[in-house]
């Protein structure tokens, strides 16, 4: 078995985690049903290995995140146990070999390590048991429906700001599955278009990641980083409405000594950016790796999708999806061969077409006798 030697880097939250973590460092994580995006930015963070003191695959859904760190060559090892979480220490050296990590100074844990067969497995018995995951899923979003049914036709209390969204294609960039290819594949769209930015949290730092300045960024502020705070757009805080009307990001704002607008409305971040914009008068709203689907959400920990229904209700036909699209054009994109031989058959006609004609005719035995002359000369 290989053996893999290097830094750890610990904690409870995923997200936290990827912000500290440089390639070549092993992950110990605590994140019971690990989702794509976790795995994603562990991926992109360059984790040597991911070592989970819980279970990467519960049974609950189907979740991607350990599939996509086998598919990517990241060694997996579940299930070590709430008993060696809380006995490492960020920083320390481990080693890994098969399923037993052992700290330098002699603590070490056995877990499961995880194959693209037994992960396939567990995979295929969640699917199956996915049916009584969306029965409760159904039933709380019936029941927040009617707790959140103010958002489909009730006026929203929407803050000043200073960017202009009227009657500008704005797109809403959330750090989803997929928004890297859905990003690259609508280049030519942001080039020609040049549509208003708004991250939603860590999408902040997606639109950096590939050369683009957001205009505006929008969330509780837990997942996106300091640079990206920094680099000059608006920030608005999600402040939610219960109980005192919390808005959680603020105080780290606060610290940072950045200034930030407040916009109280209920439910997800990515909700309220759509809010925001067509409330301000956007023409288009265009959604970049936002949660949509029963597993968007279930990766999340929501147990409803309520706000998204009824806010997706609310602005209609004004919002375009991009989610998918990357992917889209990845499967069944067309080939540069496929471009030329469309070429080669619309020309086809054409070219008998002309040589049907007289006028083509002769055209033909004059570019023939030039070229036979063309030849002689430097024959």
């Amino acid at each position: 078995m290989n053996l893999i030697r290097g830094r750890i880097r610990v904690d409870r939250r995923t997200k936290e985690l990827v912000k500290r973590l440089r390639r070549g460092e092993m992950a110990v994580i605590h994140h019971a049903d690990l989702d794509g995006t976790a795995a994603r930015a562990l991926i992109d963070a360059g984790a040597s290995a991911v070592i989970n003191a819980s279970k990467s695959i519960t049974g609950r859904y189907p979740n991607q995140g350990p599939l996509l760190l086998l598919e990517n060559g990241t060694p997996l090892v579940d299930e070590v146990g709430d008993e060696f979480f809380e006995a490492i220490h960020e920083g320390q050296i481990a080693e890994l070999r098969g399923d037993t990590v052992t700290l330098l100074g002699g603590v070490t844990a056995t877990g499961k390590l995880a194959t693209l067969i037994s992960v396939q497995r567990d995979m295929e018995l969640a699917s199956q048991r996915l049916s009584e995951e969306l029965e409760s899923f159904v039933r709380n979003t019936l029941r927040y429906v009617s707790e959140e049914k103010s958002l489909l036709a009730d006026p929203i209390e929407v803050p000043a700001i200073r960017t202009n969204l009227m009657g500008r294609h704005t797109m809403i960039v959330v750090r989803g599955e997929g928004y890297k290819q859905d990003l690259r594949f609508i280049e030519g769209y942001l080039r020609d278009v040049k549509p208003v930015l708004i991250g939603v949290d860590g999408g902040a730092d997606a639109l950096l990641e590939v050369g683009l300045q957001p205009d505006i960024i929008l969330g509780d502020m837990d997942s996106v980083s300091d640079r990206a705070l920094r680099c000059g757009a608006e920030l608005i805080v999600h402040g939610y409405q219960k109980g005192d009307r919390a808005a959680p990001g603020y105080e780290r704002l606060k610290q940072l000594g950045l200034k930030a607008t407040i916009f109280h409305a209920p439910g997800t971040s990515e909700d309220v950016a759509m809010l925001l914009a067509d409330a301000q008068g956007a023409r288009l709203i265009i959604a970049v790796g936002t949660h949509f689907s029963l597993v968007d959400f279930l990766d999340k920990g929501r147990e409803g999708m309520a706000s998204t229904f009824l806010t997706r209700l609310r602005i209609g036909s004004k919002l375009v999806d991009a989610k998918g699209i990357g992917r889209l054009w990845e499967e069944r994109g067309i080939k540069t061969k496929e471009i030329l031989a469309l070429f080669i058959a619309a020309l086809f006609p054409i070219v008998v077409l002309f040589v049907m004609l007289p006028q083509g005719r002769n055209l033909v035995r004059v570019a023939w006798l030039w070229l036979r002359y063309h030849f002689q000369i430097h024959g």
